[in-house]
């Protein structure tokens, strides 16, 4: 009967003794789940050019000042395989030259968004939509034989617009560039204000009478945005657009842009924009600018 009370004794002991030692919550490892599917940023900010010269300046020149003002925002979200992406860009300027009146020098709307599934490593299959449009009217100048000047409408808001639809593959290597195979690609061209057809007669393919016009196509884009040095940034985005109906009629645009930043609230920027289509003009017709602008980044 002592032994019994002894072990019983004993294994009280025990069981308490266990009960008041604490729990080291500190030695637990926890693994934080990443649940942070979104990524976003923009920017908003106005850009300023400005040239004065004296009346006996020999070297020739006009007074003028510039003034812009633009915002980007982009949003990524991205989940196992799954991506969207969307791109938002709205820039608007004008000039004004001594002796003239105000004239724009930058007027874009760029909306895009992108739906991808990864195959692989470096493949997507995706699809996209994405419109370009301007704010306000474009004018062409023209010298009249007296010495003064008259200006031709030649483009408005919707007029033109494009609205583009595409689906096919991506190629990703890296995560500052990739290239789009639009396979299947839908585009409208809209133009729709008629006024333009005087100063403009191709209508930018539109047919006269039409306010849009279909295209079935292959489009290519490639895209390359990098820092390239420290606080220089180069982005550049090809566009290859080919209608099935009418192969030997291909449009390219290139649109570069080269961003230096000086501080957290000022930076330099030299743009470019090379574009090619027949529906508009046989020639080639490039925009370029320097400007510097002040931003904010949020």
């Amino acid at each position: 009967m002592k032994k019994e009370l002894c072990t019983f004794f004993l294994f009280c002991l025990s069981t308490l003794s266990m009960a008041q030692t604490p729990t080291r919550l500190d030695s637990i490892k926890i693994i934080p789940i990443d649940t942070v599917y979104w990524k976003r940023s923009a920017q908003v900010g106005i850009n300023l050019n400005q040239g004065s010269f004296s009346s006996n300046w020999k070297g020739g020149g006009v007074n003028s000042v510039a003034l812009g003002a633009f915002f980007n925002a982009k949003s990524d979200y991205m989940q196992r395989r799954f991506n969207w992406t969307s791109e938002v860009q709205l820039q608007y300027g004008i000039v004004k030259n001594e002796g003239q009146g105000s004239r724009k020098n930058v007027d874009r709307i760029f909306l895009d968004t992108k739906v991808g599934y990864r195959l692989s490593p470096v493949w997507l299959a995706f699809g996209n939509i994405n419109f370009l449009s301007q704010f306000a009217p474009g004018y062409r100048y023209e010298t009249l034989t007296g010495g003064g000047e008259r200006s031709l409408l030649i483009s408005n808001f919707f007029a033109p617009a494009f609205l583009t639809e595409s689906m096919g593959l991506e190629y990703k290597p890296a995560p500052y560039f990739n290239l789009q195979f639009g396979l299947g690609t839908i585009r409208q061209t809209f133009v729709l204000d008629d006024s333009i057809e005087f100063g403009e007669p191709t209508r930018y393919g539109v047919p006269p009478g039409k306010t849009v016009r279909n295209e079935f196509a292959f489009q290519l884009i490639a895209n390359y945005d990098r820092n390239i040095a420290e606080n220089l940034n180069l982005k550049a985005r090809y566009l290859l657009f080919a209608n099935y109906a009418t192969l030997n009629a291909i449009d390219h645009r290139l649109d570069v842009s080269l961003t230096a930043k000086v501080n957290r609230f000022v930076n330099v920027n030299l743009t470019g924009i090379f574009l090619y289509d027949k529906d508009q003009d046989d020639a080639i017709q490039y925009s370029q600018g320097l400007a510097i602008g002040f931003l904010y980044a949020f």
